[in-house]
This record gives C-alpha cells, sequence and structure tokens, in this order.
C-alpha cells in the first residue's frame, strides 16, 4: 500500500517522554504532523514540544487512568480539531524469574502495557470513527517468542497484539485501520536499564542471531514512521522480524527446550538480578505514583 501523506494530520503518541515515543513524535512531526504527547515526566514532555517542527501540545496523565484519559482525548480534539492517529506506546518492563517477582511491578507492567493501551484505545476510539484513522499499537518480538525471565513484559505484549487484532476486526468496516508494531531488543532506556543486569544481559546475548543483538533506534522509528503513512496492519521495527510470523508456532516448544538449559545455567546466580521497574521510564513511572514527601 502507498503511503498517504501526514501533512496537517494529527497524531497521538503515548510514552512520548524519551525513547520510541519520543524520536517517533520528532519523525511524525517532520513529515508534517501536528503531535499530541502523553506522559508521566511533564519537564521532558514540554522540551520535547519545544523541539517538534510543527504544532504540537503535550498532557501529563497515567495511561492506566480511563477518566484522565478521556479528559485528554476531549482537550487534544479541543485543541486540535480532530485526531487521526493514534500510537499506544507506552511501556515499562521488570525483569528477573517468576518465582521470586515483586509481585507490585509484576502487575503495573501488565496495567501500563496492557490495560493502558486498551484504555487509550477507548478514549481516542470515537474520533477516531470519526476522522477514519488509525490505531497503532507498540508490541514487540516477545509477543512472538516469549522468553524465561519476562514474564510480565511477554504477557503484556502478547495481549495487546490480540487486543489489537481484535479491534481491527471489529472497527475496519467503519474506516478506522489497526496496526500493531513489533520491535526487537531496541536501543532504549528501557533495554539499557535491563542491561544493567549481568544475569539478563548475559542471558539474552545467548540468544541466537539476530535476536541477540541491540538495534539502533533510529531506523526502527523510520520504519514506524512509514508504517504509520501506509496504515500498515503490521510494522517490523527490524527486517528479519518479519521471518518470525510464519514460524511462530514452532517457537515456544523450541524456547522451552532452550531455555530449559540456560535456565540450569544462570540459577545459582537468579538471586541477583533486581525485580523491579527497570530503566528512566521505570523510575518516572514509580515516582508519579509515590505520594510526595
Amino acid at each position: 500500500m502507498s503511503g498517504r501523506s501526514l501533512d496537517g494530520q494529527v497524531a497521538v503518541v503515548t510514552g512520548a517522554a524519551r525513547g520510541v515515543g519520543e524520536l517517533l513524535a520528532r519523525k511524525l512531526s517532520a513529515r508534517g504532523a501536528r503531535v499530541a504527547l502523553v506522559g508521566l515526566e511533564p519537564d521532558e514532555l514540554k522540551q520535547v514540544s519545544d523541539r517538534l517542527h510543527t504544532d504540537s501540545d503535550w498532557w501529563h496523565a497515567d495511561v492506566t487512568d480511563h477518566r484522565a484519559m478521556a479528559r485528554v482525548a476531549d482537550e487534544v480534539k479541543e485543541r486540535f480539531g480532530k485526531v487521526d492517529i493514534v500510537v499506544a506506546n507506552a511501556g515499562v518492563a521488570a525483569g528477573g524469574p517468576f518465582a521470586d517477582a515483586d509481585m507490585a511491578a509484576w502487575r503495573r507492567v501488565i496495567e501500563v502495557n496492557l490495560i493502558g493501551s486498551a484504555i487509550t484505545g477507548r478514549a481516542f476510539l470515537p474520533v477516531l470513527l470519526a476522522s477514519r484513522g488509525y490505531f497503532l499499537q507498540i508490541a514487540s518480538l516477545a509477543a512472538i517468542a516469549p522468553a524465561p525471565m519476562m514474564t510480565a513484559y511477554c504477557a503484556s505484549k502478547s495481549g495487546v497484539e490480540a487486543f489489537a487484532h481484535s479491534l481491527r476486526a471489529e472497527v475496519a468496516h467503519r474506516g478506522v485501520r489497526v496496526g500493531v508494531a513489533y520491535l526487537s531488543w531496541t536501543d532504549t532506556d528501557m533495554v539499557r536499564g535491563a542491561d544493567r543486569s549481568e544475569v539478563m544481559r548475559e542471558l539474552r546475548r545467548r540468544l541466537p542471531w539476530p535476536a541477540n543483538r541491540t538495534y539502533p533506534l533510529g531506523p526502527a522509528v523510520d520504519r514506524l514512521a512509514a508504517g504509520i503513512e501506509r496504515r500498515s496492519a503490521r510494522v517490523y521495527g527490524q527486517w528479519w522480524l518479519r521471518g518470525t510470523q510464519p514460524v511462530r508456532g514452532y517457537l515456544p516448544p523450541l524456547i522451552g527446550l532452550a531455555g530449559q538449559r540456560e535456565m540450569r545455567r544462570f540459577e545459582p546466580r537468579l538471586g541477583s538480578v533486581e525485580t523491579g521497574l527497570v530503566g528512566a521510564g521505570g523510575a518516572a513511572d514509580e515516582a508519579a505514583r509515590t505520594p510526595p514527601g
């Protein structure tokens, strides 16, 4: 499908203070879109907004708060007159063995990544229906190939993939297109935060090529922006991810066998793995939920 011009279109990006969301906002703005930024870090959101090439604004909101997101949707519509594109990007991660999981952090990963995406979609669906717009759900290789030591993240990304596929079937006849974006390990605060754990870093490097690499952010986000222009049903941040789709049914048993071997290898060191939210985004999420004083 050929792309459509983003000039003058209004795009909403959640989790826009840093990482994929921040760079995607810049890429969309460079293509002429007006951008509404949503996230938990007001200072960073304002700085991102000030650097954009086109008309933009920002909203401080937690994507898991349905009242707050409904308010944001109303205010974005009032500010820009319409919404053409919504990117459900906000996400957090926690790692480590499930037997030792910090269940508050585990639950928060599900709340932000899965429930927050659904709340985002529900809040903006009326305006997307009005514009016959496009909703892009950011998923992950974790939805295609769930791996050990990432139970919450894999569950959440599998969930958002299924959510987006279901939503697509509901709204296609009304002109709204829904896409799912898949990314492998990409150079963001989240991945760098996970790599602070020696065990997690080493375990990831023992994955088979090409899943054992960290990929640069820029080319991945360029692919996302191009997918938004095409209103694609599937967008792949790294070229090789497309090839995993035909064989994804075979991956869980293979990962199970390899994971069994690797978990035996790492078992004596598993107690050193931190189980809270990782990276600067995880720290921002925790700070936003911590009462002052």
